[in-house]
């Protein structure tokens, strides 16, 4: 199908969806580019713990689109993507409009899976969204006034929004409720390093957080939730009921494919297939990244089997040849492979408190905190945002 001037849409305003738009606006002779996105705020997921414990505030971590947009030639769209026909090259959104496209980018990231766990979608707060965190602040809120004995806070999920959220709750609640931190597999962290790891594990034990690995949630309800515990390589040793004034979940991810006719084959975890340069496996027309993107790629140009974590950080990397290839793709021209650089690991484990290990640097405490906050500084999107915030710091930081 032929179009009369050459566009490009980007469905999802996430880390990938964003920062594929603002490396496309830098591109010379970029064509018209749309973002789709029904929020008004872009979120900067991994300071979200920081606007909990009011170490920043929400302008700095979720700017609004408007802002992030004006003057850099993207047009945005405050609307839901309900279809797409691959086969016509048009969108259809929620206010039912049909949009054509000369590509097409899918970027719409993933949600809480909470595995049809009985209660679990009704009686558990997430930790995704800006409204995810005035619950969890009003919880806190809560909790310190009623000052009950036993009250405990149930996070579920030990990976690593699980434990950098114990780590921030157990310094906020302080010796008003007991975290508990559960994790069906053997152990907190899997794929962390192993320095983030034992460090994670020492803030646990040091802020008192109670952590059940070997254990499954069976139910959640309003007061509480149903636990079974199996040992590694034992029989379950029965179901016990945990009282707790809130629950939170942060096991799992549920990817948000968009609805595609004709359909569009996923992997197992739902996911779309992409090739090794972000175009889906099935249509050269579209391109996939962050989060929803499942593609086998090579580490450093050494081979790496495993899917890569759905971070922040991929995204960032995948933005930047996703920029090049559309415009490569739009002149007709060979696309570029992706390849992952992985450059480490940064973790919050408290107010005041990080864990840092990558490009030979191992470091914790107050010192990793500023720097993971400096780092991550550098990572906001579009320098008028960095330099905002940074003025803020510094006016934070001044006698």
């Amino acid at each position: 199908m032929n179009h009369p001037v050459d566009n490009i849409v980007i469905v999802g305003g996430g880390f990938a969806g964003l920062y594929t738009a603002l490396a496309l606006a830098g591109q010379k002779r970029h064509p018209p580019i749309l973002l789709i996105e029904p929020q008004d705020r872009f979120l900067f997921l991994p300071l979200l713990y920081e606007l909990v414990s009011g170490e920043l505030r929400s302008w700095e971590i979720a700017p609004r689109y408007d802002d992030l947009l004006a003057g850099r030639g993207i047009a945005w769209l405050k609307d839901h993507v309900e279809h797409i026909d691959p086969t016509a090259h048009t969108i259809l959104t929620h206010s039912k409009r049909s949009i054509s496209y000369s590509r097409l980018v899918l970027a719409t990231g993933a949600t809480t899976n909470t595995f049809g766990v009985p209660g679990a979608e009704q009686h558990t707060l997430g930790f995704r969204s800006l409204t995810d965190v005035e619950r969890l602040q009003k919880l806190l809120h809560r909790v310190r006034k009623d000052r009950h004995p036993l009250q405990r806070i149930a996070i579920v999920g030990a990976g690593p929004t699980g434990v950098e959220l114990a780590c921030k709750l157990a310094d906020l609640a302080g010796d008003c409720a007991v975290i508990e931190l559960i994790e069906q597999g053997r152990t907190h962290l899997p794929r962390a390093k192993a320095f983030n790891r034992e460090q994670a594990l020492k803030a646990l034990q040091t802020k008192d957080v109670r952590l059940r690995t070997h254990t499954r949630v069976m139910e959640v309800t309003p007061d509480g939730l149903t636990l079974r515990h199996s040992p590694q390589g034992l029989s379950p040793q029965g179901d016990e009921f945990l009282s707790a004034s809130g629950v939170i979940w942060t096991a799992g991810l549920q990817f948000l494919t968009p609805s595609m006719a004709p359909s569009t084959p996923t992997s197992h975890d739902g996911r779309l297939n992409c090739r090794e340069d972000l175009g889906l496996e099935s249509d050269n027309h579209i391109f996939v990244a962050g989060d929803l993107a499942r593609l086998a790629v090579l580490e450093n140009d050494n081979s790496f089997g495993c899917q890569l974590p759905a971070t922040a950080q991929v995204a960032f990397q995948q933005a930047h040849l996703l920029a090049i290839n559309l415009m490569r793709s739009l002149e007709g021209k060979p696309l570029e492979n992706f390849r992952w650089n992985d450059l480490g690991e940064m973790m919050s484990l408290g107010v005041g408190e990080a864990s840092i290990c990558g490009a030979g640097l191992t470091l914790a405490g107050p010192a990793a905190y500023q720097l993971r906050r400096l780092a991550y500084l550098t990572r906001l999107p579009g320098l008028p945002h960095q330099l905002r915030v940074a003025a803020g710091w510094m006016a934070d930081w001044s006698p």
